[in-house]
């Protein structure tokens, strides 16, 4: 099989990469032409482990290419995979303008019969619109001879382990109304369904709908465990033993119920607005969902007051150390991350900060630009200079065993701001530390 993807963003290119990986040949178009000339080059333009070394190996042996020529990616070439972005619109709904964008596309330099296959996130009846404008472009060509289908096909991959759950999946849902396009599909996906049966076939708005219902569910989750992380503080209980205690629990298990200063990225938040949006659109309430959401944005400014309490509401002219930027560790996506809340709020109130991270400092620095009150620091120690307390938002590995003398030494103020619960209250306290966490008390 001929294979292109529509878009080298964070899904279309993991996906183009390790489609490649396994034989097939595959294009990758995109309008960005500086995107496409440094992947050309080999160079990667997000970090994703193990991305490199796939991209660049698979162009290297001729089975992954780039281009921004859409009749190239078009032409003699039967599935075409839709892959591109769908932001957040200023009322929460996802913009589907470089979706239909790709649509119009296809339809343009159609020459035969093409499988359009939707991978990006998309709103329940996507689907639909899509072959309604391919058909009403080939309409316009005067070219009704050409036939075609439209399939949803979502991704589930979990940013920081990303290739190897599209390596690995373990479901592969699709979604399709005919027959032809199931078998195209099930050949497609031959080689990733050898060990069990991964394939789970339905129609297209229930294919649609699953993807926001899977994100939606773990980022409740989520929102769950700190909703009950800030009653836990309150009752004098303690969220971890409480996480282990329900945990255990095989209906429920220990995935996504870990407390902390709420979830960020590019998928749960953009997609909890969107399916909240639709069932407006339909005359639905989601009260859950606009639950979820309503914590998640109170959750991130958590840590904020606990700040404010220590310190008397005067923090103006102080320096707080912050490890993490992105949103989750073995990424550099800072798209609405925790941490961007706390330094904004920080800057507010007129603090500096000094923070680290193992990969998002570029991206930081994208974002934020140069200023007086952020210094980006070569590493996590560095960020303790001059330092009056340290706030934890990302548990990147490295952070995980610290020398809490050093710190002690090295603050102002003995103060750890513990945003993802990494460290043992009695160890910090026997440090001569005081500790912040989530959803335990401040001290053992």
């Amino acid at each position: 099989m001929r294979i292109t993807v529509f878009g080298t963003g964070y899904v279309g290119l993991v996906q183009a990469a390790v489609l490649a990986e396994t034989g097939y040949d595959v294009v990758c178009v995109d309008i960005d032409a500086a995107r496409i000339e440094r992947l050309k080059r080999g160079e990667i333009t997000l970090f994703e482990p193990g991305l490199d070394r796939l991209v660049q190996e698979n162009s290297a042996a001729g089975r992954l290419h780039f281009t921004t020529s859409a009749q190239e990616g078009v032409s003699g070439r039967e599935i075409q995979m839709i892959a591109v972005g769908t932001p957040s619109g200023e009322d929460g709904s996802a913009d589907l303008k470089h979706v239909l964008a790709v649509a119009d596309t296809i339809a343009a330099h159609m020459d035969s019969r093409k499988v359009v296959v939707i991978k990006s996130t998309v709103p329940v009846g996507t689907g639909d619109r899509v072959r309604h404008r391919i058909a009403d472009r080939l309409k316009e060509r005067g070219r009704q001879d050409l036939t075609f289908d439209v399939a949803s096909n979502p991704e589930f991959l979990k940013e920081g382990s990303a290739v190897e759950d599209c390596k690995k999946p373990d479901r592969i849902i699709i979604g399709v109304s005919e027959p032809d396009t199931e078998r195209t599909l099930r050949e497609l996906y031959a080689p990733f369904n050898r060990n069990r049966e991964k394939i789970i076939v339905m129609d297209v708005r229930s294919a649609e709908l699953t993807k926001y219902a899977a994100n939606c569910m773990l980022a409740t989750r989520i929102s769950f465990m700190n909703e009950i992380a800030g009653l836990a503080e309150m009752l004098g209980a303690d969220i971890e033993r409480v996480r282990h205690g329900i945990g255990s629990d095989p209906r429920i298990g220990y995935q996504f119920i870990y407390p902390g200063i709420g979830y960020g990225g590019s998928c749960f938040p953009k997609d909890i607005r969107a399916l909240i949006r639709t069932a407006d659109e339909v005359g639905f309430d989601a009260a859950v969902l606009k639950s979820v959401e309503a914590r998640n944005e109170r959750q991130k400014r958590v840590m904020l007051d606990k700040i404010e309490r220590h310190f008397g509401g005067d923090i103006a002219g102080r320096t707080f150390a912050l490890w993490g930027l992105a949103f989750k560790p073995e990424t550099d996506d800072m798209r609405e991350a925790p941490s961007r809340v706390i330094m904004e709020g920080l800057w507010q109130a007129g603090a500096r900060v000094r923070a680290h991270d193992p990969e998002a400092f570029r991206e930081c620095r994208r974002i934020y630009g140069e200023r007086p009150d952020l210094v980006l620091c070569p590493s996590r120690d560095a960020t303790l200079d001059g330092a009056d307390a340290l706030i934890v938002a990302t548990e990147w590995k490295g952070f995980r065993v610290p020398d809490f003398a050093a710190i002690r030494a090295a603050l102002k103020e003995p103060v750890i701001f513990d945003g993802r619960n990494m460290y043992d209250p009695a160890i910090v306290a026997r440090h001569g530390l005081k500790l912040y966490g989530i959803g335990r008390p401040a001290e053992r």
